[in-house]
């Protein structure tokens, strides 16, 4: 499975998410943002590229709704409610992760 995180600039959060899930087995994961800042600007193709998309808010959810409605298809996309206080890499981010993330990556453990 192909999995999108997204943020706003995808400087802490969505990279953080990216590459905490990088090594669980039949997971593939970028991530981008949706801001004009972006390190890594949210595209078409990513987009195109995901199985599921995973927004660490709602408003970030309705940004790639207005901007690629036609690339989402099918695709799922889900809101995390992950919200902009954490540092990168953070023990604390690592863990909300987890627990939010754990339908998708742990479904044994539901």
């Amino acid at each position: 499975m192909r999995v999108l995180f997204i943020c706003s600039s995808n400087l802490i959060r969505s990279p953080t998410a990216e590459r905490h899930f990088a090594d669980r087995p039949g997971i593939e994961t970028m991530s981008a943002g949706v801001g004009s800042d972006a390190i890594r600007p949210l595209t078409a193709a990513l987009v195109t590229w995901a199985d599921l998309i995973l927004t660490m808010e709602e408003g970030y959810a309705d940004q790639v709704r207005d901007r690629f409605a036609d690339e989402l298809s099918d695709t799922p996309m889900v809101s995390l409610d992950v919200p902009d206080r954490f540092k990168r890499d953070g023990a604390d981010l690592k863990a909300l992760l987890e627990c939010r993330c754990r339908k998708w990556f742990c479904p044994q453990s539901q």
